[in-house]
């Protein structure tokens, strides 16, 4: 079943968009993974998900979106995890380790919710505790034009889709005490990461690049 859901999408995406991803495929074959990207609505988590097959991946979601009986099938078949937003959801961080125990890409985005417009939003620091309790290398994949998709679906246009992947990086603390500012600072750090290969237009709150710092990120190698 996953196999052909999977396949439904990436007819479906190359159908309905010109996908454009020169290094797309340089995500490496094996191994933990955690990749943080800009979260503009709907379509880039199928398109993403697809084309990254056959790696097994998994990722967070709300936890509301179990109420529809089509996505609570879908994320089931997929193994996505719901969080619930707000809190400090132990569940669903403890699945999340396990799924990179286990050698997934685990997908997040640090944005917390749908930008709508493709402009970059301050981010929540839930992607730094994850980081934070694993050795997984964390990868900065960046997209933009899949906010006009809905729009031009009506008008029986294709949407030109662009997906660019950035160098990987781990988070390193040591000798440092956590603190609220520390998450905030790390996950901007972060950011600043899928900002660089976004344009200008779309970078939004992390506009301004030189203020990016990488205090807290150390470049590493990733397994091919």
């Amino acid at each position: 079943m996953n196999w052909l859901i999977n396949f439904i999408i990436r007819v479906y995406t190359r159908i309905t968009c010109k996908i454009d991803a020169p290094n797309l495929q340089t995500t490496p074959m094996q191994g933990p993974l955690i990749i943080i990207t800009n979260h503009t609505g709907q379509i880039e988590v199928p398109m993403l998900y697809a084309h990254l097959q056959p790696r097994k991946l998994s990722g967070w979601a709300k936890s509301e979106t179990w109420n529809n009986k089509f996505l609570n099938w879908v994320f089931g078949v997929w193994g996505i995890i719901p969080v619930r937003r707000g809190e400090a959801d132990l569940r669903a961080l403890r699945a999340a380790l396990r799924a990179l125990e286990q050698g997934y890409i685990f997908g997040i985005a640090p944005e917390g919710t749908r930008n709508h417009n493709g402009i970059l939003r301050r981010a929540l620091p839930g992607a730094v505790t994850l980081a934070l309790h694993t050795s997984a290398p964390v990868l900065p994949i960046a997209h933009w034009g899949g906010e006009n998709f809905m729009q031009n679906f009506k008008h029986f246009k294709r949407t030109a889709f662009h997906i660019r992947v950035g160098e990987p990086f781990k988070v390193q603390v040591e000798g440092v005490k956590v603190t609220a500012e520390i998450r905030q600072q790390i996950v901007d750090e972060m950011m600043y990461k899928v900002a660089k290969l976004l344009p200008e237009q779309y970078r939004g709150d992390y506009s301004d690049l030189s203020l990016a710092t990488e205090k807290f990120l150390v470049e590493c190698e990733l397994n091919k």
